[in-house]
């Protein structure tokens, strides 16, 4: 399989960054080989960049690898950009992929916004680890999965790991509705235009203020109680 496009650096997925080089580096020094350099770069991605919904949909730098490591905190796209940027930086092919979920778990006003629990393009990463493609979901970093009463979303670099149906008390989590398949880059024009037409209120203005993970915990809570 011709794998060139996949270690190749692209708009969104920045991988000749000198910061994502920089952190692709120090992240996989002296792995022993690219799973474990991937297991790696996964778990520095997953819980050192802060899951948050709470950004401007609209602005390309949130889609961007090397604007998500400089900010700390993306949503999935970003996250799923970033370890495939900083998997091409450390030699890894990788791309990433899409799919349409039902999110049975956010925050109440994130959900007033979007006016739905059917959430587009979320986005995943796939690595090629001896000699096939493995999906990745970086999205939930631990400490809000724990605060959230969800078990983090490990990854063992030979099995999809993708986000969990349920969480630890049986309530429904998260459901695949439909692939949208891989890309090479970031699909962004493509992700706007979708955005625009079924999220139009998240995407009028810079994405909502406030502090997702309170509220969502707090949703969480009420939901327990109920």
């Amino acid at each position: 399989m011709d794998t060139a496009q996949y270690l190749a650096a692209g708009v969104f997925i920045d991988s000749d960054s000198p910061q994502v080089i920089a952190f692709a580096k120090q992240v996989t020094a002296g792995a022993r080989d690219q799973c474990e350099a991937a297991l790696r770069l996964y778990t520095a991605i997953r819980d050192g960049i802060t899951y948050d919904p709470y950004v401007d949909l609209a602005n390309p730098a949130n889609y961007r690898a090397s604007s998500v490591l400089a900010a700390g905190r993306a949503f999935c796209i970003g996250k799923s950009a970033l370890l495939a940027a900083s998997a091409r930086a450390a030699g890894i092919p990788a791309r990433v992929g899409y799919a349409d979920v039902r999110n049975h778990l956010t925050s109440p006003r994130f959900y007033e916004k979007a006016k739905t629990d059917r959430f587009i393009w979320h986005s995943y990463t796939e690595l090629y680890l001896a000699g096939r493609w493995v999906k990745a979901t970086p999205a939930f970093d631990r400490a809000l999965c724990e605060r959230l009463g969800l078990k983090t979303l490990e990854f063992d670099g030979e099995t999809d790991s993708l986000l969990q149906p349920f969480d630890r008390s049986g309530r429904q989590h998260m459901e695949y509705l439909n692939d949208r398949g891989a890309f090479a880059d970031v699909p962004f024009v493509t992700i706007q235009a979708d955005f625009l037409k079924t999220y139009p209120s998240l995407m009028s203005g810079h994405g909502l203020s406030g502090d997702f993970r309170s509220e969502a915990v707090a949703q969480t809570m009420n939901s327990s109680e109920g």
